[in-house]
């Protein structure tokens, strides 16, 4: 029943978010701004679908959707539409979701495409530094989707007139995607930490350079030069954007190029 549950609103979440990227991408082409507010709660219908796909998964495997590529991806895209959702509620930019909700539906195709089976977890994962760990990465790659999107716009509007530009002044943009880079590279910070306290309680250690923990330092220290470059050299604009882009570029080899392309023990994990 619970499998059911979780499929059905699955297809229907994603079905909503689809619908919500037209509908912004409507606003954005300048069609009509009357269609922002459907697009919102379009996407707040799928975003409640969703969780309940999350819930159902939850309930049918007696632990929380962290475990696989799949329930990783589901939650995954979970997180970058509830950061947009976040970020709208604070700032009223709902254009954004033409950028956004594209990352989300690919996510979720990616998860579509992954074995669904609910498996016992491995003895290394049945720790509360699962829900810690995986539930810190989900907030950091949510937040670093949206920057990422938010980047795009900057360096779109940057080439613009100030009539067809998709925010007001692109300085908005910029700063928007410094303050969510600024969370997700707290969230990021905290997901290596808790990594490494759970391998010392794991494998007695806390550091074995496998290539996932590699990529997530090295999307670490990407976002960290970015901040550095910002605060101490006052790097703004078109070099700060491409960054941010590089960044999740990274974020998205640490989450799906690194399982295809590299053998890692953090495989069953994500």
């Amino acid at each position: 029943m619970y499998q059911r549950i979780e499929n059905v609103t699955f297809i229907i979440a994603f079905a909503f978010y689809v619908v919500s990227a037209l509908l912004f991408l409507i606003q954005i082409s300048k069609l009509s701004k009357r269609v922002e507010k459907v697009g919102v709660l379009t996407t707040l219908a799928g975003l409640v679908l969703h969780t309940v796909a999350m819930a159902a998964r939850t309930i049918g495997a007696g632990r929380l959707p962290f475990s696989n590529q799949y329930e990783f991806a589901l939650s995954f895209a979970w997180g970058i539409v509830l950061s947009f959702l976040i970020l709208f509620a604070l700032y009223r930019f709902g254009a954004i979701g033409a950028f956004v909700l594209p990352l989300a539906i690919l996510v979720m195709g990616y998860a579509s495409m992954q074995n669904k089976t609910v498996r016992p977890l491995m003895p290394a994962l049945q720790s509360i530094w699962l829900t810690f760990h995986v539930g810190t990465a989900i907030l950091s790659y949510g937040s670093f989707a949206l920057a990422c999107a938010i980047s795009v716009i900057y360096l779109i509007d940057s080439k613009r007139t100030s009539e067809h530009k998709i925010l007001a002044e692109p300085e908005v943009s910029d700063i928007l995607s410094y303050r969510v880079v600024v969370f997700g590279f707290m969230m990021l910070t905290i997901v290596i930490i808790s990594g490494a306290i759970w391998a010392q309680k794991a494998w007695s250690r806390y550091w074995a350079w496998d290539p996932k923990e590699t990529w997530s330092l090295i999307t670490w220290i990407i976002y960290a030069i970015y901040l550095h470059m910002r605060l101490r050299k006052n790097w703004r604009g078109k070099h700060a954007a491409w960054f941010s882009i590089i960044g999740f570029v990274s974020v998205i080899f640490t989450f799906v190029g690194v399982n295809i392309l590299l053998p890692s023990i953090h495989s069953y994990v994500n």
